[in-house]
């Protein structure tokens, strides 16, 4: 289909949160489908470092990808590849047999910084060609479709909970099941996403810090690592304990225990560090030990690696440890803290 000439009087605007999580790896089906009778879940909080993406008119028969921190990269239609550093999106493109269409992404967030990214830019992309079309924006069924499409060219098994995040917006623990027809999610939302009336949400930001190590990170080599390992049976009473650990932790947040949440949370980081140290990479583990020693939680974002580290604990405490990771991170370059808060809303067609 044609899009040039449905853009030619209007661009379309779409913007999408990006994340912090607890429980990853749980929202991979490899995992969460054996282990059903403990009712796995992942935990995560949509950030304001928002991904946008606008599509705007280009040549018939062909589709132009401009992104932030890679090449832009220009197809035929039918010369279009799934195995390019933006395979994922011409993939989102393909779906909709898109041309005629030129998209660009700025994301707010570092490049490859384990924010989940690439997945809200499917998110983002989606909701754009559906907001051309004039169709209904539908949340849901763009979160199942992104992760499908993304599942199907990423050569790796892959999770949901970056696509709910972009979609939803909030802090939300998210349930993974079976359902009558396929796989279902469950939101369960930590509180409710009306800042005006609600000062929860504000007051969590006291209690949270994102920081950007420098290096960016590559998920697929850990991620398939924790994958073989669970499929050889080496390390599903691992995953059993991460998924109580989770649910846990999700309680302690909700009763706003920020120390419980904060032991919840080394726990699990020292769980992931047993199965594959290279979690953390050497910022990341010295970010780590300067949140144990000030009593707060520290954890690697997405399947870490290198990109972020985000940390919670007491107001007090974060405060100090806001002060100890800038003198980690002040010789790195292009390490930081992140100016980084909740973000309520999911998918806004602008």
């Amino acid at each position: 289909m044609n899009f040039n000439k449905l853009l030619e009087n209007k661009s379309i605007q779409t913007s999408v949160p990006c994340r912090v999580d607890f429980g990853g790896t749980l929202d991979i089906s490899t995992f969460y489908l054996p282990l059903a009778h403990l009712d796995p879940a992942s935990f995560n909080i949509a950030l304001n470092l928002r991904t946008f993406v606008t599509l705007s008119p280009w040549t018939k028969n062909r589709i132009k990808i401009s992104s932030r921190g890679f090449e832009s990269i220009e197809f035929k239609q039918d010369q279009i590849r799934f195995d390019h550093p933006m395979g994922l999106m011409f993939a989102v493109v393909s779906f909709f047999n898109a041309h005629g269409v030129h998209i660009q992404i700025n994301s707010t967030s570092p490049p490859r910084s384990a924010l989940g990214g690439s997945s809200c830019a499917a998110v983002a992309i989606i909701a754009s060609f559906y907001a051309a079309l004039g169709q209904t924006i539908n949340p849901k069924k763009i979160v199942w479709l992104a992760h499908t499409i993304e599942s199907s060219v990423a050569g790796v098994p892959c999770g949901v909970q970056d696509q709910a995040a972009a979609a939803f917006g909030g802090i939300n623990l998210w349930e993974w099941r079976m359902g009558e027809t396929g796989p279902e999610f469950n939101q369960l939302k930590v509180f409710e996403n009306d800042v005006e009336n609600n000062r929860d949400l504000e007051e969590f930001n006291d209690h949270i810090l994102v920081a950007y190590c420098g290096i960016p990170h590559v998920s697929k080599d850990i991620n398939k690592q924790w994958v073989d390992s669970f499929i050889q049976g080496k390390t599903i009473a691992v995953f059993e304990k991460i998924v109580d650990i989770t649910r846990k932790f999700y309680r302690a947040i909700k009763t706003k225990n920020f120390t419980l949440a904060g032991e919840l949370m080394v726990k699990e980081t020292r769980l992931r560090l047993k199965m594959t140290p290279e979690v953390l990479d050497n910022t990341g583990k010295k970010l780590f030990e300067r949140a144990v020693a000030l009593n707060c939680g520290a954890r690697f974002t997405g399947a870490g690696g290198g990109g972020c580290l985000w940390a919670i604990g007491k107001k007090e405490n974060i405060s100090r440890l806001a002060d100890s990771w800038r003198q980690v991170l002040e010789p790195i370059k292009d390490a930081t803290l992140l100016d980084a808060n909740i973000d309520t809303n999911g998918i806004i067609i602008l």
